[in-house]
This record gives C-alpha cells, sequence and structure tokens, in this order.
C-alpha cells in the first residue's frame, strides 16, 4: 500500500488513489499511527518538515545511522506519511531523497467507527 496522501473523514487529509470516499480502513489507521508512534520517526517527521532531504544529511542531522533511519523512512513511506525519491548526481551516482508528504491527522472515535465501516465495506462489496 503505497499513498501520496490519504483522507480519514476530514482526519488526515490529501486525495486518495481508490474509489471509497476517502476514509481509511482499520488497517491503514493503524499504519499511519504505528508509523508516528516512535519517537526516532517523529524526529524524522520533524525533520522532513524542514524540506526535501537526501538520506546521508538527514542520517547526519538526526544523529543515527542510515541502515536504521532506512528502517523507519520505510515504515513512514508505507503508511504514505513521507515519499521517497532517486536522482542521479551529475557524476551519476543514485541519490535518496525523502520529503513529508502533508497530512493533518485528527483521532476521534468518528475516525475509528468510519474505519471499522471502511473494513465491513471492503468485505462486503456491494
Amino acid at each position: 500500500m503505497t499513498l501520496t496522501a490519504f483522507t480519514c473523514q476530514s482526519s488526515l487529509t490529501g486525495d486518495r488513489a481508490d474509489s471509497r470516499d476517502g476514509t481509511l480502513t482499520s488497517e491503514e489507521l493503524l499504519a499511519a499511527l504505528a508509523a508516528i508512534g516512535h519517537p526516532q520517526r517523529l524526529r524524522v517527521i520533524g525533520a522532513l518538515a524542514e524540506g526535501r532531504v537526501h538520506v546521508s544529511e538527514l542520517a547526519r542531522r538526526l544523529g543515527i545511522s542510515r541502515p536504521l533511519l532506512y528502517l523507519h523512512l520505510e515504515r513512514l513511506e508505507k503508511a504514505g506519511l513521507v515519499a521517497g525519491s532517486l536522482e542521479l548526481s551529475p557524476d551519476g551516482k543514485a541519490l535518496k531523497y525523502f520529503e513529508l508528504v502533508p497530512f493533518d491527522l485528527h483521532l476521534t472515535t468518528g475516525t475509528v467507527l468510519a474505519a471499522l465501516r471502511a473494513d465491513e465495506e471492503k468485505e462486503s462489496p456491494q
């Protein structure tokens, strides 16, 4: 599941690629919550809020190894909160950049109930 941005009844904002009215399933909601539910991933989001960053520079800024950073970035990317792109440098090296995907998270009882309803709709197509 790779999303550029997603919504959950005005709780997570953006555009969804699928035909559901933008409501997350419980699996998608839990993935987003789990992705931000770690101190290092919150630091990554904070650093990327300043703009697009090369992964080596991001690792230096955060003071963590690139392999560990990639684990956190992968989790955030799968949840649709960050996006990565490869670019070629002038000398032909592949450079991986990451940027934050705009999101606005508001968790309410309604958000959870909407996710559960989306699960039911997904399981029993009309």
